[in-house]
């Protein structure tokens, strides 16, 4: 028998309406207590309690007040954007991408460092990690108490408790106890999580799936999965595997794929396989560079853009492939809208979003079909880093309690010790 169903606990539902109040509170700051219990649908009450706790907590701040018709005047609310700062950690298969942002989100300072093949074993990905997130809060010039924690997007299956990564198949980690090695190295809280999660939250907290109650990300990069948006949280299934779309089998006896199983949607739209779609049109094509992923889906992209016809063909057959996945996506999920996220998406933009729209309608029923949007990530900056950094933001909502909230108030003091520090 399998695991019995995890039943949501009133402390669940609290923290889940935090989030909803602070994610609101961000959107719209200033806002007042009445809009956002409009907004969010829970009662004045509640919200008074909630923008209670976050006062308390130092995340946000009375900024005033707006006046109401015939009534008194409403106080006003917003982020504290100097109470904390977020670290988010994109740990893909080529590069390593640390960004630290204030408690608005609004990024402070960024560091990229390529990751070499070959040079992903744990303790060289870990020193690559430190090194990044050392030099963010060097470089913004903040004391390293105001960090409220860094979120780890890990490529793979990642136990969010343990921050074990138990099996990353493009780079054959099994069990790796990664939090614990980089605790060794990072003084800040930790959060693991993989980057389907960090999408999905990403989408939720600031892009197309906020306000909606379901949604699919399709992460696009190395690899490739779908962030769960249902009954508007992230799903993450009973073993915090859901999403491995990339890994359901596309074509029977197809392409191998570093999972063990053949045919997988990975090894036609990731960005190798997208590589080997290339091959196939054009065995000797310029626009193909044989070890640089990044490098040949940017030549791709803009080959596509100057109307190349081989870049035109492989993007088409890149689409297809794209449109069967999604439309079982839809199929099954029934989303308000489907994402196209992350790298490889961004760098093919409206083409490869027109072209996947198009090879849906041949494959989705129409009625599913017909309520969802199919959209590009809205969002400007990584959606993998934002929504790593968004673990930290509600991992510190999630431990902190009234008179027990340590972490946060010390946050705050240092942030009144460092005046005139961004």
């Amino acid at each position: 028998m399998g695991a019995p169903p995890v039943k949501r606990t009133s402390r669940d539902i609290r923290t889940a309406n935090r989030y909803e109040v602070l994610r609101q509170i961000i959107a719209e700051s200033p806002t007042s207590r009445q809009e956002l219990a409009a907004a969010t649908g829970l009662s004045l009450a509640t919200v008074a309690t909630l923008v209670g706790e976050l006062l308390d907590l130092g995340m946000i701040t009375e900024v005033g007040f707006e006046d109401s018709a015939g009534g008194r005047p409403r106080g006003l609310v917003a982020v504290d954007a100097a109470g904390g700062a977020l670290i988010g950690v994109d740990l893909a298969e080529t590069y390593v991408r640390v960004e630290l942002f204030d408690l608005a989100l609004n990024g402070l300072a960024r560091a990229d460092e390529e990751m070499r093949p070959g040079e992903n074993r744990p303790e060289q990905v870990v020193d690559q990690v430190a090194s990044a997130v050392g030099s963010v809060v060097e470089r913004a010039g903040i004391e390293p108490a105001r960090v409220l924690g860094a979120g780890v997007s890990v490529p793979g299956q990642v136990d969010r408790a343990t921050g074990v990564c138990e099996y990353a198949p493009n780079w054959d980690w099994h069990d790796v106890p990664l939090q614990d090695l980089l605790a060794e190295r990072i003084s800040h809280p930790l959060y693991l999580d993989n980057p389907l999660r960090a999408c999905a939250v990403a989408e939720l907290w600031f892009g197309a799936a906020r306000g909606r109650g379901d949604a699919v990300v399709v992460n696009l990069g190395t690899g490739v999965g779908a962030g769960l948006v249902l009954g508007g949280g992230v799903h993450r299934g009973v073993s915090n595997s859901a999403g491995e779309w990339g890994h359901t089998t596309l074509a029977l006896d197809g392409r191998p794929c570093h999972c063990g199983n053949r045919g997988c949607v990975e090894t036609y739209t990731g960005a190798p396989g997208i590589m080997l779609n290339l091959r196939e049109v054009s065995p000797h094509s310029p626009l193909l560079r044989p070890d640089d992923q990044t490098a040949t889906i940017d030549a791709l992209a803009r080959g596509v853009a100057a109307g190349d016809p081989v870049a035109v063909e492989v993007l088409e057959d890149t689409a297809r492939y794209l449109g069967a996945g999604i439309a079982d996506l839809i199929n099954l999920f029934n989303p308000e809208v489907v994402v196209l996220s992350s790298w490889v998406a961004a760098a093919f933009g409206e083409p490869l979003l027109d072209a996947v729209r198009e090879a849906v309608t041949r494959h989705a029923l129409r009625r599913p079909l017909a309520a969802t949007r199919i959209v590009l990530s809205p969002i400007p900056t990584d959606p993998v880093c934002l929504g790593a950094a968004t673990f930290a933001l509600e991992g510190a909502l999630q431990t902190a309690r009234k008179g027990n909230s340590t972490r946060v108030n010390t946050a705050v003091r240092a942030r009144g010790s460092s005046a005139g520090k961004p």
